[in-house]
């Protein structure tokens, strides 16, 4: 033992934990790459993949763990795309000009057009792309969605897709590195220099030559969601990652990035109410709502629930039950509606009786029945034909019924309740052709872009086509890659 020296073990104990516990950063970290990716869904994915195969060195940071990976890409199942004719994926032809109206129609005109229209054109080759990086499709999907001819769904669904990309990825040298939150970014002058990214407790100053924002929406921040929909979105459901939560979007925002759209506009359609907090997906949601009578917790009809076919109305369910009272709607069928819709994960509260129904929902009995037997008085003779607008309707009735209106009269009657489900948010930065984030001086960031959730909203100002979100940031994340890399070699 040497003299004069303590070894009382309580203060070399601490000592030695402190070295075993210390994390060295990830080999990726200690070098530049010529392209950062922040994020490792889909339109980061079609950013790093394009700039690895033009010759940029590549590393992109996912949030989350490898088993979640993927962020809400993991949860999607189909890209809505133009195409000129019908292939094994879809059944018919599916010209720009038509995407173009649809997109009018479910924002109201609330897009940049200019920029839609090059979207959209430019989707054309989104499906052979994806294929060429590993992404399988099925043959075209019959039943009540109504996306056959438009949209192409993937075989597997999301995670089998973001499965294929990442095998990808490994094939062609892309470096990931997961559990690497972004903290905040180094930007000077409308130009990037680093993210600071923590990864095993420490924070880290990543550089890169460029950098390409793929990094999500805000919508599992609730408090930045209450600056639009106030103490409402208490009551919100998030139906993909609790990871999205705005980091990168405000780092742009606090950094002079030009802001596009409004902090209440998403992607929200109405999901099982008995859905997790977070990461639900896309089995939660609740299909049968045009063949329903949807009511608030008052027992009281608050909006034509057939006003247009399913996939290009059902994402304004979500806004539509946010401003009931309490966040809660129940649609409401009976038994001749089984079977034409997919179902929720969740089964159907059932009754004999519209009251019997009415009591486990824990509503009104009485109004219930009035608002049914009411519904029922107006409903007119018609044809009914689930499958398309079917002019079946009501009449004298506040809000009336445009489609599918049948009466609610043969029993059991079926009931689900439905919360607000919050998909992505579509305030975030804005981007030109080229996907260059534009600053509030009006001139692009010198080696900033954007794809995916991050800049959907120069595109979606409001509403949402079933696909379109794929679509969105398919096309602007194979753009952004390429510039990115081809600014990293000059």
């Amino acid at each position: 033992m040497l003299t004069g020296v303590k070894t009382d073990v309580t203060i070399i104990a601490p000592v030695m934990i402190l070295v075993t516990e210390h994390k060295l950063p990830p080999p990726e970290f200690s070098r530049s790459y010529d392209v950062l990716v922040l994020g490792a869904g889909n339109a980061a994915m079609a950013a790093a993949l394009t700039a690895r195969r033009a010759g940029a060195s590549v590393l992109m940071v996912e949030s989350a763990n490898k088993d979640l990976r993927g962020g809400n890409s993991r949860h999607v199942r189909n890209i809505r795309y133009t195409h000129k004719a019908a292939t094994d994926y879809v059944t018919g032809g599916y010209e720009a000009a038509e995407y173009m109206t649809d997109l009018m129609r479910v924002t109201d005109g609330n897009t940049n057009e200019e920029l839609s229209r090059f979207m959209i054109e430019a989707s054309e080759t989104a499906v052979d792309w994806m294929i060429e990086q590993g992404v399988t499709f099925q043959p075209p999907l019959s039943g009540t969605l109504g996306l056959a001819r438009t949209n192409a769904f993937f075989l597997g669904g999301g995670k089998a897709m973001m499965n294929a990309y990442f095998r990808t990825c490994e094939k062609i040298g892309v470096a990931v590195v997961y559990e690497a939150e972004v903290e905040e970014l180094e930007i000077e002058d409308g130009r990037f220099n680093a993210a600071f990214v923590r990864h095993g407790g420490e924070l880290h100053r990543v550089e890169a030559r460029t950098v390409v924002l793929s990094s999500g929406g805000f919508e599992s921040n609730i408090e930045w969601l209450k600056e639009g929909w106030g103490e409402a979105a208490e009551n919100f459901l998030i139906r993909g990652t609790p990871m999205n939560t705005g980091k990168v979007l405000r780092a742009m925002l606090n950094n002079d990035a030009k802001q596009i759209g409004a902090v209440d506009q998403c992607h929200a359609v109405a999901i099982d109410g008995r859905a997790p907090k977070f990461d639900g997906g896309i089995s939660t949601r609740v299909d049968c709502v045009v063949f329903s009578v949807v009511v608030n917790k008052n027992a009281e009809r608050f909006y034509d629930e057939g006003e247009d076919v399913w996939p290009r109305r059902y994402a304004i369910w979500g806004r539509l039950v946010a401003k009931q009272p309490d966040q809660i709607a129940y649609s409401i069928i009976d038994s001749k509606s089984r079977g034409l819709f997919m179902p929720p994960v969740f089964p159907p509260i059932k009754a004999d009786t519209i009251a019997g129904l009415a009591e486990q929902l824990e509503l009104d009995g009485t109004k219930l029945e009035k608002t049914i037997s009411e519904f029922n008085d107006a409903v007119q003779p018609g044809d009914f034909v689930h499958t398309e607008l079917d002019g079946c309707h009501t009449e004298g009735l506040e809000p009336k019924k445009s489609n599918w209106a049948r009466k609610i009269d043969t029993p059991p009657f079926y009931a689900f309740p439905v919360k607000t489900g919050i998909t992505f948010t579509y305030l975030g930065v804005e981007v030109n052709k080229q996907a260059q984030v534009l600053m509030n001086d009006g001139k692009p960031a010198a080696n900033i872009w954007a794809a995916g959730e991050i800049m959907a909203g120069n595109v979606l100002g409001q509403g949402y086509a079933a696909g379109t979100g794929m679509a969105i940031g398919t096309v602007f994340g194979r753009i952004a890659g390429e510039e990115a890399a081809r600014h990293a070699r000059n």
